[in-house]
């Protein structure tokens, strides 16, 4: 993860990145910023959460996984098939590149094609540059939810943003 290239392929998230994608989930995870989870699962069951139309990875020239993004479902109500919760990491040797911005923007297209109306992510207020990427890509905070849940000991709040499509109707 020395490389500062800017250079970022988005492909699918297969089994072959499973111990790169795990391995940046943990960094993520430890930061203690990023998900109440303390640790990082193990492949089988990250592969079974997530949906398998919708796992994307951010590659360097070399290959190596910079990042990723994944959606689960929200609710197995069909009112609620279009809706889903979604997760982005990026190697910490590799933030402030862009790397988040392309796996976003792509999992928003990957979703919209797919007629999935809305995206939706709980983020602890102290991610800041999450929020903003977040921002950015356009998800717009829909609250707050105080005090949710506990994190190595202290309640934990957690900003609730969404993204409506415009091109799904």
């Amino acid at each position: 993860m020395t490389s500062d290239s800017t250079a970022v392929r988005i492909t699918e998230l297969g089994f072959e990145h499973a111990d790169e994608v795990l391995t940046i989930y943990q960094l993520g995870i430890d930061e203690g910023n990023a998900t109440f989870e303390t640790t990082a699962p193990e492949w089988e069951a990250f592969d079974k959460a997530k949906l398998p139309a919708h796992r994307l990875v951010a590659l360097d020239e070399d290959g190596q996984v910079l990042g990723w993004a994944a959606v689960t479902a929200v609710s197995e109500r069909c009112v609620y098939a279009g809706v889903v919760e979604h997760s982005v990491y990026v190697h910490p040797d590799a933030r402030g590149r862009g790397v988040g911005a392309a796996l976003l923007d792509a999992l928003i297209s990957s979703t919209e094609a797919a007629g999935i109306w809305t995206i939706q992510s709980g983020i602890f207020p102290e991610n800041t540059a999450s929020l903003a990427l977040h921002r950015r890509a356009g998800f717009r905070v829909v609250g707050t939810r105080e005090r949710i849940g506990r994190h190595h000991g202290t309640w934990r709040d957690v900003v609730l943003l969404e993204r409506r499509s415009s091109a799904v109707n």
